[in-house]
């Protein structure tokens, strides 16, 4: 640890450039005295002086160091964070939380928990490789060349645009921000969208909306094609891990101020599939129309009597190690809980297991589907819960939610199951009910009726009026019958034995059992109907809403403000906010036939009518201009070059300054990927920013954990509307803003005499929602003149650019500043973990229904292939967008995974966590492999795969390195199949020398160890440039490679 500590104090001695923390005298005369205020502080223990155990030297906040945003406590001395543990306010990071009202002063001898990417978290903010100042590049794009430019300077370029390259003899006009935002007017924008909706629902044609809005046809991107929106779309904000909160800031500038469309996430480079597979599973049907649904249910784990994990890696990554650990540790150790694994890798759960059934990567639908068959021919199934039609018949027999197990589907001629047959179709009713068999008869079904008690036959296949019909557990039999039990087991690479065993054992705890599943059963090209057949599971035994079932999170109080009484309806604030409208460039959340380019199949590419969020589609579409050209783009918290599977071929198009003319990035270092733009605008860390994350979804009571300034920023400052600000994310947006004169920002932003000028005057008001309640009487106290004080000492190392306390309550009522103070104290709003249940089931509920068939899904199409999807779940083989197998020779499969320690990126600076615990990964083998290839641990292997068949990792125009890795065996690892974990072999953050106003900044090569697996993925060769993908939930895949692997 000394050695790692040295190491990272020693970055000043070669860091010279003021751009960059580590060329500070913050850096230089700061953290040397981190290790003597540590020593001291160990010192005064004995003497009961321990200074990080006074209120005043805590502040509470959420972490950042992956999705789940624990509440977090951090300990300060001297303005310098110390140490960071979890909130026991929270019951995220505490199981039996803190009473809300205790006051923080008693609080701070008590400390939740935390894992260490948490604890190490400190570094993050630390790094000396972190921004201080804009850069632009002072040579091509990727040349590794830097200036520092003045902000104000850097804000001009990228607004009036123009020759701002010729310093550097590139002479090219780049369009400014200001040029691209042409549609300006709010009720023109507002027009025009309603129309667009009309040519989408084929109500209006495109003469009649050119007519109508001939006069503003200059506006539009394509007047033939007034479905690709305004020009204003041709302005791109990609980002990566981001949360509530700064979410809704950058959705004002991006979306209501600027008016593009194009504001991408991430997602489905994470759990995309998984959320949209729930919330289609779970959705609720009012009005006639199918609506809502929950995003991850989880299961119950305190609860639960059984638990059957898919792909998930439990205990070291998913939502997430702090909050499933514990109870599932206790389950165990207790004998309340068995467990079964399902994956080709030994997980640390899956070492804990009853069973561990290392199954064929992306065969998960097979095994689900071989126990969904012995459950139906065993009769296994809950038969009163599925046949609950009705939620009075629900209530009636003590189920606390129904399913459409029973509500017939219509089959076409060609044997395709279409929609949910209507009423109306046979005279029964109307278009808005639905039909079960129930006593032998056909019955109208409207689901929510309040006084309709109605069971429908579960395996219906007959004839109405003409029209053939299925039920959908029907539907589900005959694709679990079709195919025996023992060639469900080959196809999964399981033992028929295994199949059935946890099929007995699924089914012998009542509701108290669950299948939970994450990106290894997801992440494929077949990755929906894989997670469609483990959420049939959890239906078929009835489990929704019960106590030890799956469940619903705890949720939170509204920081938007859309409850009645709360102060700050934030949706409504925004006098002149423009209707944002058009096609996205990942063209997810259309139909292609419902477009003005449909012309039949296939597309020139996928359209994702069913996802939203596809980041693997970003730069393909960019670079083929598809559906139009991207003239700027604003890249934040994102690698694309990292972290999208073969990342590496879009590196063409960021380096073209025809097809991006204009790329910006807000960094917190010279990333992976922002390395390559023209301006990095330097950004806060998450110990000096805001947001309102919400909770993990592991969680069955209220969480609302608030991130908020806990050190002083590291950033130079800004001047904005008149304010000193640092420089980050949201004063770039403002800056922008003030500079273009977009709505939503500065005097007047939220109304007459509501200005928004610092970041403050935007979170606070999130902050005062939270306190307020989602309903009258939900009030949080108001801070008394102790706690008032606390607040003020604590907060006392902060500077005024961050905590300005008179403009602080200036933003706020007198009443809504102390109540805000009251949450601030506490890190947020936190409800008690007693308040989780109500009798045997779950408190807060997932409203819908437990959906078997998914008649939306199956009235769409493939937009490659043309044909049509399955509303119920199936298995297919692994296959590209066009439908066209994927059956390469590779000698072993590629699968990934995460360490405890680790993310994508920023906890390559952790050197006490992931450099101090293992500093490189590994190419992990079975032995049985290790033997065929004659290598040993330690040996280098070269890796290469289908779509890299020379084992090259691109990293600039005229530079590769080899996918390179050290061998490591295992035994607990499926037999032809290999692992390389993600969150090594970087490139940026400090990983290789750069060069910033001609002094050359030394790289660390620590940060570059390991292979980085991405590089390898299978390319889909009907898509250039593009990995293969879910067409359905829009999913990067992971999972579907093969590789040959050779000594070197």
């Amino acid at each position: 640890m000394e050695n790692q500590h040295q190491k990272f104090i020693s970055r000043r001695n070669f860091i010279k450039t003021s751009a960059l923390l580590g060329g500070t005298a913050f850096l230089g005369t700061g953290l040397p005295n981190i290790k003597k205020t540590y020593s001291k502080e160990l010192d005064y223990v004995g003497n009961f002086e321990y200074p990080l155990a006074k209120p005043e030297n805590i502040l509470y906040s959420a972490c950042l160091q992956c999705t789940v945003a624990c509440s977090i406590k951090v300990k300060i001395n001297n303005g310098v964070c110390m140490k960071i543990d979890g909130n026991p306010y929270s019951a995220m990071n505490l199981g039996e939380n803190l009473p809300y009202d205790l006051s923080p002063k008693e609080a701070v001898s008590i400390d939740g928990k935390l894992c260490p990417k948490g604890q190490a978290g400190i570094q993050h903010a630390y790094d000396p490789y972190r921004l201080r100042k804009v850069i632009k590049r002072d040579g091509p794009r990727g040349s590794g060349k830097w200036k520092t430019i003045p902000y104000d300077q850097a804000i001009d370029e990228i607004v009036n645009g123009g020759n701002i390259f010729k310093d550097i003899g590139e002479n090219q006009n780049v369009e400014g921000l200001k040029d691209i935002f042409v549609l300006k007017d709010p009720k023109v924008a507002k027009a025009m969208a309603d129309d667009v909706t009309k040519i989408r629902k084929k109500e209006m044609t495109v003469d009649e909306f050119k007519a109508k809005h001939k006069d503003n046809l200059d506006v539009l991107i394509d007047p033939n094609h007034p479905d690709l929106g305004p020009k204003n779309n041709q302005f791109l904000f990609q980002v990566g891990r981001i949360h509530n909160g700064r979410i809704e800031f950058t959705k004002r500038f991006v979306n209501d101020s600027f008016g593009s469309v194009n504001w991408i996430e991430k997602t489905t480079l994470c759990g995309q599939t998984s959320n949209k597979a729930w919330v289609h599973s779970t959705r609720e049907y009012l009005e006639g129309k199918w609506t809502g649904g929950i995003k991850s249910p989880r299961p119950d784990h305190r609860n639960t009597e059984f638990l059957l994990v898919f792909g998930s890696i439990v205990f070291e990554a998913n939502y997430g190690p702090v909050q499933e650990t514990e109870p599932i540790t206790e389950g165990l150790e207790s004998g309340r809980l068995k467990i079964a694994v399902v994956d080709p890798r030994l997980t640390k759960v899956a070492s804990k297991a009853w069973k561990w059934v290392p199954i064929k990567p992306g065969n998960d639908a097979a095994f689900a589907l071989g126990m969904i068959r012995w459950i139906i021919e065993n009769e296994r199934y809950d038969t009163k819960f599925l046949q609950n039609a009705t939620r009075l018949a629900a209530t009636n027999s003590d189920e606390p939610s129904y399913s459409n197990a029973t509500y017939l589907v219509k089959v076409e001629k060609d044997g395709r199951a279409a929609k949910h047959l209507r009423a109306n179709e046979i005279g029964i009713g109307t278009e808005k009910e639905f039909v079960v068999i129930s006593n032998g008869k056909p019955a109208a079904v409207d689901p929510e009726n309040s006084n309709l008690a109605i069971q429908g036959e579960l395996f219906v296949d007959t004839n109405l009026e003409g029209i053939k019909v299925k039920s959908p557990l029907q539907l589900i039999k005959e694709e679990a019958y079709s195919k025996e039990l023992a060639e469900w087991a080959e196809l999964s690479g399981a033992k028929q034995k295994d199949i059935e065993d946890i099929s007995k054992e699924f089914t012998s705890h009542g509701k108290k059992a669950a299948v939970e599943f994450y990106r290894g059963a997801i992440k494929h090209t077949n990755g929906w109907y894989n997670g469609q057949a483990l959420i049939v599971l959890n239906h078929l035994i009835g489990n929704m809403n019960w106590q030890g079932g799956i469940s619903n999170t705890g949720g939170g109080w509204s920081y938007i403000g859309d409850k009645e009484g709360q102060p700050y309806p934030m949706a409504n604030l925004h006098p002149n906010k423009l209707s944002k409208f058009g096609v996205p460039i990942t063209k997810e959340g259309w139909k292609y036939e419902e477009s003005t380019l449909f012309e039949g199949y296939p597309a020139k590419r996928p359209w994702y009518p069913f996802s939203g969020n596809v980041a693997q589609e970003t730069w393909p579409s960019i670079s083929d201009g598809y559906p139009y050209k991207i003239k700027a783009a604003l890249i934040s918290s994102h690698s694309p070059m990292y972290s999208l599977p073969g990342g590496h071929v879009q590196l063409k198009t960021l380096l073209d300054t025809e097809k991006v003319p204009l790329l910006i990035a807000s960094d917190i270092v010279i990333g992976d990927s922002s390395q390559y733009v023209d301006y990095i605008f330097p950004d806060l860390t998450y110990l000096e920013r805001w947001a309102t994350p919400g909770q993990s979804h592991h969680i069955r009571v209220k969480v609302n954990q608030v991130r908020q300034p806990v050190i002083a920023p590291l950033t130079e400052n800004a001047t904005v509307f008149g304010e000193e600000v640092p420089i980050s994310l949201e004063a770039l947006m403002m800056s922008i803003s003030e500079k273009v004169g977009l709505s939503g920002f500065g005097k007047d932003a939220f109304g007459p005499g509501k200005d928004l000028n610092r970041m403050e005057d935007f979170y606070l008001k999130l902050v005062a929602n939270i306190a307020s309640g989602n309903k009258q009487g939900e009030l949080v106290k108001a801070a008394d003149s102790e706690e008032m004080e606390l607040f003020k000492s604590s907060h006392r190392h902060l500077p005024k650019t961050v905590y300005d306390i008179e403009k602080w309550q200036q933003t706020l009522t007198s009443d809504e500043w102390k109540r805000v103070v009251y949450v601030l104290n506490r890190g947020g709003r936190f409800a008690s973990s007693d308040d989780a249940y109500e009798g045997s089931f779950i408190k807060k509920k997932i409203p819908g229904l437990a959906r078997l068939y998914l008649e939306e899904i199956a009235d769409s199409r493939n937009s490659i292939s043309g044909n049509y999807f399955t509303g119920y779940p199936k298995y297919l083989p692994i296959m590209d967008m066009a439908e066209n197998l994927i059956n390469d020779e590779g000698e072993f499969h590629l699968i990934t995974n995460k360490e405890v320690f680790g993310t994508q990126s920023r906890t390559i600076t952790n050197y006490w966590a992931q450099l101090a615990l293992q500093p490189e990964n590994f190419v992990v083998l079975n032995s049985v492999d290790a033997k065929k290839l004659k290598v040993d641990n330690g040996d280098k292997v070269l890796v290469t795969s289908t779509s890299n068949p020379k084992g090259e990792h691109l990293i600039a125009a005229d530079e590769s390195r080899p996918t390179i890795g050290k061998v490591k065996i295992v035994e607990g690892i499926r037999p032809g199949v290999v692992a390389i974990s993600t969150h090594y072999g970087h490139w940026g953050y400090g990983a290789r020398d750069i060069q910033i106003d001609g002094e050359v900044v030394k790289g660390e090569e620590v940060r570059g160890l390991g292979i980085h697996p991405n590089p390898l993925f299978r390319l889909d060769d009907n898509l250039r440039g593009t990995t293969l993908s879910d067409p359905i939930g829009g999913s990067a895949s992971y999972y579907d490679t093969r590789v040959n692997i050779q000594r070197v």
